[in-house]
């Protein structure tokens, strides 16, 4: 595996603000929605898929932080219509990684940036997330079969800090200021 960082390893969020290193990445990709897309399906999906040796993580990316943010303080994550298209997102990428052949465990990460977001509010919206996804399902059906591991809900420094996903570090590729 190449350990040298180039542009080709980096994930772009919508914003080009902030960039995802992939160096350390067995396979990763953001062309999730220009597939579907391009396919003429209109689903959800999560921002990126990035897989390591043992895992996939799929990450949706929102930063109401930078700025020319479109009204950052009305942003709400926590909102039942916000929360549900951010599971949606979730459910809707899964086609894509069956289509790909990617069969490791799922680890869905929000990595969240607003207005008065903190840790707690973070692990409440964790909490109100994982009772969204599959995992009560998949505990009554499907033999052990698994559609997700694991939620998240993180900051970008929480990110960072965490020994799995910070193998990925999330940092300015543009000046913020911008």
């Amino acid at each position: 595996m190449n350990s040298e960082v180039t542009m080709q390893n980096i994930l772009i969020e919508e914003n080009g603000i902030y960039g995802i290193d992939c160096t350390r990445a067995v396979w990763f990709t953001d062309r999730i929605h220009e597939d579907y897309h391009r396919a003429g399906i209109h689903i959800n999906d999560a921002d990126f898929i990035i897989e390591n040796e043992d895992k996939l993580l799929m990450v949706e990316y929102k930063n109401a932080n930078i700025p020319g943010a479109a009204s950052p303080g009305s942003f709400k994550p926590e909102q039942d219509k916000k929360l549900s298209t951010t599971a949606r997102k979730f459910y809707d990428s899964l086609h894509y990684l069956k289509l790909m052949e990617k069969t490791k465990p799922v680890q869905y990460i929000y990595v969240l940036e607003y207005p008065d977001g903190d840790a707690v509010t973070r692990r409440r919206l964790r909490n109100k997330l994982k009772a969204e996804l599959p995992f009560a399902l998949q505990e009554n059906i499907g033999n052990g079969i698994k559609l997700i591991d694991k939620v998240d809900v993180v900051s970008i420094d929480e990110w960072n800090q965490d020994q799995d996903y910070g193998r990925y570090p999330i940092s300015p590729i543009a000046p913020v200021g911008s």
